[in-house]
């Protein structure tokens, strides 16, 4: 594992980036990078990156204000960190930031991370990237405000400890920022499970609209860019779908798709553990995990959705399903 005080141990500045529409686990892991960094290296001048679509129930996290959304001024950091980026691509304009830096950190747990950056610290059977990150500081040096968002990003990218991806390494690094005095239960009502009005309207017109595949072993909804408008949503306001849909009975896989331009398609897929949907994703240019992947696809609906049934069904049937 890479020592994070060698890599600083030199650095004046340094720049943090998650990947485009931050997750739970992106925007928690860079906020608790740098806010290790706030506290231990205060001669560092860190910046962080994100992009301006993560829900706001996330900014409850100390100097969540800090956060950078514009990627036009031009600067040359002594090392940059990408957390939580599958690949490159998944940076956005950061990457700019990120290629001209003396020293380029990648820091990942997904399985389809080839490793892009000088220094790579990528762990598949991580839960989470936060999880990594607070290895990395170590128990010792974990306070209050540098565990809330470490704890919120496990806590997402685990379904509050329900995933597959949760080890028991994952449980006691839970523990040991709980042990800081976090509001735990707090932190996981308000940006896990509360909802807004019209993000539980459009949930439900998912749902009903859902439909199943392959005998009942592949389940997909869509929600079109009408919809988005009618029931007034952005994307972020759309987690959750396709874990609701994941849970359904007799399903294997679930699909969810939104539109995101013209004959363009945002895909979620989530699995019961008989498909792997990282490899669905990777061949559609995506990335991800096993149980969790995504992609963008261009095409109809029908079209789409059909690709992937096939990818799946090829699965199952080497399965036995």
């Amino acid at each position: 594992m890479i020592n994070l005080d060698e890599l600083l141990c030199k650095a004046k500045t340094v720049g943090i980036a998650g990947h485009v529409r931050p997750d739970g686990d992106a925007f928690g892991s860079c906020m608790g990078l740098y806010l290790f960094l706030k506290r231990y290296y205060p001669g560092i001048q860190a910046s962080v990156y994100l992009e301006d679509t993560y829900s706001r129930s996330y900014t409850f996290v100390k100097d969540s204000e800090d956060i950078l959304h514009d990627c036009t001024e031009a600067k040359d950091y002594d090392i940059f960190f990408s957390l939580d980026c599958a690949d490159h691509d998944r940076l956005g304009d950061a990457g700019k930031y990120f290629d001209k830096a003396s020293v380029q950190v990648v820091i990942d747990h997904h399985i389809s991370n080839t490793g892009f950056g000088m220094v790579n610290e990528i762990q598949p059977d991580a839960s989470s990237t936060s999880e990594i990150i607070t290895l990395l500081i170590g128990r010792d040096r974990l306070d209050k405000t540098i565990a809330e968002p470490l704890y919120m990003g496990i806590v997402h990218d685990t379904g509050i400890f329900q995933y597959s991806c949760t080890s028991s390494r994952t449980m006691m690094v839970g523990g040991w920022l709980m042990d800081t005095g976090i509001a735990y239960s707090k932190i996981c009502d308000d940006t896990f499970f509360r909802k807004t009005w019209q993000q539980n309207r459009i949930l439900g017109k998912a749902l009903t609209d859902s439909r199943l595949m392959l005998d009942g072993k592949v389940i997909y909804t869509v929600v079109s860019r009408k919809d988005m408008d009618l029931h007034q949503v952005k994307p972020q306001d759309l987690d959750g779908i396709v874990q609701q849909l994941r849970v359904t009975e007799g399903v294997e896989a679930a699909l969810f798709l939104y539109e995101s331009g013209e004959n363009e398609y945002k895909v979620s897929m989530r699995s019961n553990g008989k498909v792997d949907v990282s490899l669905i994703a990777v061949f559609f240019r995506g990335g991800g995990h096993k149980m969790a992947a995504g992609c963008t696809m261009t095409g109809s609906v029908h079209d789409i959705v059909g690709s992937i049934a096939v990818m799946a069904a090829d699965q199952l049937k080497g399965q036995n399903v």
